[in-house]
């Protein structure tokens, strides 16, 4: 793909365009300059200053991974893993033991979930049009908010060939997890940006709710859950390809095709 630099912006050209099926919950809409909701109905965009990913589901398709993870850890507590699949995605490990199983919810029981996902990088591969996407975006303007580790989440990234961002909240830096906003915020405002300015991509309940509580506005990946269980989004999407990201003064302009209300 050839990439044709914009004079002042650094996006190129040629990334902007990539093969998502979009497909809005409550109408298009976009961020104004500040920070307030306005809508732009024809042109079916959504405008930003700054842009939040989740990693896993979002960035980088590890999903095989971290199913694989659960159900071998509880082989080893000879219990069910189907509850704790059903909310794992896009939750810190420590709050999924919480909820499920708290007298299992201990440093032991994370340090070796943590440490076989480290190990396990079988299936580990980038969400089809995410690495063209962030490599179009200047460093400034996106970062990465997750709930898995720093270690982890630079391992997942690095055997995605996605870059590693200037700004990346890891599950060490926030003191609560996903569904609570902490982590967005905080990512937004290390990048100089309010949460309403900035569009998150997310895949799970959990970040959606996150991102929503933040005051950002939220798009869904339906990697990890149906679009029906991405309750709230603005939108859906399957990937990242087919988006056409444009700059407009000191914002950017999203566009999503086969975009309906």
């Amino acid at each position: 793909m050839r990439a044709e630099p914009l004079p002042g912006y650094g996006l190129p050209r040629g990334s902007r365009r990539h093969a998502a099926h979009l497909y809005g919950s409550g109408g298009p809409g976009s961020v104004s300059d500040g920070g307030s909701r306005t809508v732009e109905d024809a042109a079916k965009k959504l405008r930003c200053k700054a842009f939040l990913f989740d990693l896993d589901g979002v960035l980088v398709d590890s999903r095989s991974i971290v199913e694989r993870t659960w159900r071998q850890w509880a082989e080893r507590h000879q219990i069910d893993p189907a509850p704790f699949l059903q909310i794992a995605h896009g939750r810190r490990a420590l709050d999924t033991l919480r909820m499920v199983l708290p007298r299992l919810a201990t440093d032991t029981e994370v340090e070796w979930l943590d440490a076989t996902e480290l190990a396990d990088r079988e299936g580990l591969k980038p969400v089809p049009g995410a690495r063209e996407l962030v490599a179009s975006l200047p460093r400034h303007r996106w970062a990465i908010v997750t709930s898995c580790g720093r270690d982890l989440a630079r391992l997942r990234l690095g055997s995605a060939g996605i870059p590693i961002p200037d700004v990346m909240m890891v599950a060490e830096e926030v003191k609560r997890g996903k569904p609570a906003p902490d982590g967005y915020r905080l990512g937004a405002e290390r990048l100089g940006y309010a949460p309403p300015a900035c569009i998150v991509f997310e895949d799970a309940p959990a970040g959606v709710a996150a991102g929503r509580a933040a005051g950002a506005r939220v798009v869904g990946l339906t990697t990890t859950h149906a679009a029906a269980d991405l309750s709230g989004v603005d939108a859906t999407i399957a990937d990242f390809r087919g988006i056409d990201i444009r700059p407009e003064l000191d914002a950017f302009v999203v566009t999503f095709p086969s975009m309906t209300p």
